[in-house]
C-alpha cells in the first residue's frame, strides 16, 4: 500500500473536523429535541386543563351528561398532587437581575427585602401574620420565575463543583420539575401585611407561595438531639425519684413483715401450719418487691450508659457499638443517628472564596450614597439606598456577594478577562477577578448608569 500524500492527510484531517462538528450539532438538536418535547407535553397539560375547566366540551342537551370523571373534581386533583398555585405575595428586594444574586441566603447578611401579602388572598392579610412576630427566621417557599424555560436534567454542574457533573436532587439549582424554592431568612419586622427580611438569596418580582416559621427544636437535628437528652434526664431524675420512693415502701414492707414474724411468735394458740404459710407469704411478697427494685436499678443503669455513649460519642466513634438491654421507652436514644451530614463539597469546594478588594475610586463612590431615611436640603442630588443602611453596610454586602463568586462556569473559563457587573440596591457595581481576588472598579448609581447608556 503506498503511503498518502500531504494533500490526502489534510483533507482526511478536515473531514474528522467536519465529522466532529457535525456530531456536536447532532447532540445539540437532540437537546433541543427532548427540551421542546418536554415543553409540549407541559403545554398539552396546560390546554386540558383548561378546557376541563371552561368546559368547552360541553354534551348536547338532548343526550344524558356522561358522569363526571374523577379525575375533574378538586378533591381527586388535589389527592394525585394536581395542584394550581397562587402566589401569595412578590418579593421586592435589593437585587434587581439575577445577575450577582447570592445563591444561599447567608452569603450576604445585609441584603433585605420586603413581602407584602396580597388581599387577593386574605380579606384581611395583616390577620395572617398575627404571632409570626415571635419567631427570628422565617422558611420562604418560592418560584424561580426567571429560569427562561422550562427544561430540565437528571444531572446539573453546580458553580461551586467548578464544572463536575452531579444529580440535581442533590444540589439546590433552580432548574428542577417543579422550578421551587426555598430560603431561610431573618424576620427583622412586620409592618401591617407588610414583612420585612434580611439575610436573603431572591430577586425582585419573586413570587412566594408560602411562608412556615423556622422551629430549631423541629428543624435542625442537632437541636432535636439535645431536647431529647434533656426529656432523658428528666425521666432519669423522676425514674431515681421512683425508686427513692420504692426503697422507703421495701423498708415499710420488711418493718410489717418483722411484725408480722412477731405477732407469730407471741401468739400460741395459732397452729404451726398457718404461721409457716404466712411467714412464706411475706418472703414471697419480699422477693416480689425485691426483683421489682432490680428492674427499675437495671432501667436507671441503662439511661445512664444512654447518656454516657451519647456524651463521649467523639471518642468512641471508631470502637463497635455495644447493645444495649431491649427496654421500651418513649423517646429513644439515637446518639450519633441525630447528626446532620452533608456533602463534602459544600464544606471544601474547589472553588475557593475570593479576597474582595476596592479601588479608591470605587470607595469614594460608594461612601457619597445616602442611607433610606436620612434626608437634607443640601444632600438632595447624591444618590440614595432603598434597603441598605449604610455605606458600610452596602460594602459589606458587596463583599460577601463578591466572596463567594457569583460567576458562572462558563464566565469563569471563558471569561477570566472581561468586566463582570450586577446591581445591589440602587447601586450598579462594576468589578474583574483576579487570581484568588475580586476587584471593585466603580459604584454608581442605577438611574446614573441607564441613562448613560
Amino acid at each position: 500500500m503506498s503511503p498518502r500524500c500531504d494533500c490526502c492527510g489534510e483533507h482526511i484531517n478536515k473531514l474528522n473536523q467536519q465529522i466532529s462538528v457535525m456530531r456536536k450539532e447532532m447532540k445539540n438538536l437532540r437537546q433541543m429535541l427532548d427540551s421542546a418535547v418536554r415543553g409540549h407535553r407541559k403545554h398539552l397539560v396546560s390546554i386540558q386543563s383548561a378546557v376541563s375547566k371552561i368546559g368547552l366540551c360541553e354534551p348536547d342537551k338532548d343526550q344524558t351528561p356522561p358522569p363526571s370523571s374523577p379525575a375533574a373534581s378538586p378533591r381527586a386533583a388535589l389527592e394525585q398532587g394536581n395542584i394550581q398555585t397562587v402566589p401569595i405575595g412578590y418579593i421586592t428586594s435589593c437585587f434587581s437581575v439575577k445577575n450577582g444574586t447570592p445563591r444561599q441566603p447567608t452569603i450576604c447578611g445585609p441584603s433585605r427585602a420586603e413581602l407584602r401579602i396580597q388581599q387577593s388572598v386574605f380579606n384581611n392579610p395583616e390577620h395572617a401574620l398575627v404571632g409570626l412576630e415571635q419567631y427570628s427566621h422565617v422558611w420562604i417557599i418560592f418560584l424561580f420565575h426567571k429560569n427562561g424555560h422550562l427544561s430540565y436534567k437528571a444531572k446539573v454542574k453546580p458553580p461551586r463543583l467548578n464544572g463536575q457533573r452531579v444529580g440535581v436532587y442533590s444540589t439546590r439549582s433552580p432548574h428542577r420539575p417543579n422550578a421551587l424554592g426555598l430560603t431561610l431568612a431573618r424576620l427583622d419586622k412586620i409592618d401591617g401585611d407588610t414583612i420585612h427580611l434580611s439575610n436573603i438569596d431572591m430577586i425582585a418580582g419573586t413570587p412566594v407561595l408560602d411562608i412556615k416559621p423556622y422551629i430549631p427544636e423541629y428543624d435542625n437535628p442537632d437541636s432535636r438531639m439535645n431536647s431529647d437528652d434533656a426529656v432523658d434526664i428528666l425521666k432519669l431524675q423522676k425514674d431515681s425519684d421512683d425508686q427513692s420512693g420504692l426503697k422507703s415502701e421495701r423498708s415499710d414492707d420488711d418493718e410489717d413483715f418483722c411484725g408480722f414474724l412477731s405477732r407469730d411468735k407471741s401468739e400460741a394458740d395459732i397452729s404451726v401450719t398457718d404461721s409457716s404459710q404466712s411467714v412464706s407469704a411475706q418472703f414471697s411478697l419480699h422477693n416480689d418487691l425485691r426483683d421489682v427494685l432490680e428492674e427499675v436499678k437495671a432501667y436507671a443503669t441503662q439511661r445512664d450508659l444512654c447518656q454516657l455513649s451519647r456524651s463521649r460519642q467523639d471518642q468512641v466513634s471508631d470502637s463497635p457499638k455495644a447493645e444495649a438491654p431491649d427496654v421500651t421507652v418513649d423517646h429513644p436514644c439515637y446518639g450519633e443517628e441525630a447528626h446532620s451530614a452533608i456533602a463534602g463539597w459544600i464544606r471544601e469546594p474547589p472553588v475557593s472564596s475570593l479576597e474582595v478588594r476596592f479601588t479608591p475610586q470605587a470607595e469614594r463612590e460608594l461612601a457619597d450614597f445616602l442611607p433610606p431615611h436620612l434626608s437634607g436640603p443640601s444632600e438632595s442630588d447624591r444618590p440614595r439606598f432603598k434597603f441598605l443602611r449604610s455605606p458600610e453596610e452596602a460594602a459589606a454586602a458587596i463583599r460577601g456577594v463578591l466572596s463567594a463568586d457569583p460567576r458562572s462556569v462558563y464566565r469563569r473559563t471563558r471569561c477570566r478577562d472581561r468586566l463582570f457587573f450586577f446591581t445591589l440596591d440602587t447601586a450598579d457595581i462594576t468589578c474583574w477577578f483576579g487570581q484568588s481576588f475580586a476587584e471593585v472598579l466603580q459604584v454608581r448609581p442605577v438611574e446614573q448608569h441607564i441613562a448613560s447608556l
